[in-house]
């Protein structure tokens, strides 16, 4: 894109702020939610979407410019947070209370860390590529959504390694990581052609599977890995 501000740099830097901006906005109106009662799980996947959606700005960064890789701000920063936040071992964090399952400060280095150093190296390994939308879309939207629908609809249960799933919960994997990567896709003008319904519906089960076996937590990292190797395979590139 180009810079409708002055030039490259200083535009990547305006689009970088609004990213981190929104991304607090975001964080900022579901502590305030939760502090007056709504569900801590429901708002963990609000901010997990919210956050993965952040390749959203891709398109509005100027490419000219190595400061198109400020569009890892935003993730890194929460990097470090999760760091500072984990170690802190406060539970009374109001971010703590938003962000965890069981109100442990130190879940905090272990799911949502990884998630956001995925975040950090797609955005500068896989800027603007195919396989890094596929990936993190597959992540964020079919995992994101996975458990919360698992657990309110979910009746037919597995077990895989200890892990407790369920078939609704799969299902939403492969649904909703498919239906957000073309979602994605399209926003971001990443949508390769021919359309490659075969490589998303291959991808997507892929994702279903690995979320299945993966142990909690580690499939923030095995999701969006697996899925980029496949893309790579599928279509000869990146």
């Amino acid at each position: 894109m180009e810079p409708l501000i002055g030039n490259a740099w200083q535009w990547n830097i305006i689009v970088a702020v609004v990213e981190i901006v929104y991304i607090f906005i975001v964080i900022g109106m579901m502590d305030k939610l939760v502090a007056k009662g709504f569900p801590s799980d429901l708002s963990r996947k609000i901010i997990h979407i919210a956050a993965g959606s952040y390749l959203l700005f891709w398109p509005l960064f100027a490419t000219t410019h190595w400061t198109k890789y400020l569009n890892v701000a935003m993730p890194f920063i929460w990097v470090l947070l999760f760091l500072g936040k984990g170690l802190s071992n406060n539970p009374e964090d109001q971010a703590v209370k938003t962000m965890t399952r069981t109100g442990n400060p130190r879940e905090l280095l272990r799911g949502p860390l990884m998630f956001a150093l995925m975040m950090v190296a797609i955005g500068i390994l896989l800027f603007n590529k195919f396989s890094g939308v596929v990936g993190m879309a597959m992540l964020t939207w079919g995992d994101g959504l996975a458990p919360y629908f698992g657990q309110k609809l979910g009746r037919i249960k597995y077990k895989t390694f200890g892990s407790e799933k369920t078939l609704v919960g799969s299902a939403t994997v492969f649904v909703a990581g498919v239906v957000g990567s073309l979602l994605m896709l399209w926003i971001t003008g990443l949508m390769p052609t021919p359309f490659p319904a075969v490589t998303l519906l291959i991808v997507g089960l892929a994702a279903t599977i690995v979320e299945a076996l993966s142990p909690r937590d580690v499939d923030n990292i095995l999701i969006p890995v697996i899925c980029i190797v496949l893309c790579y395979f599928l279509t000869g590139n990146l």
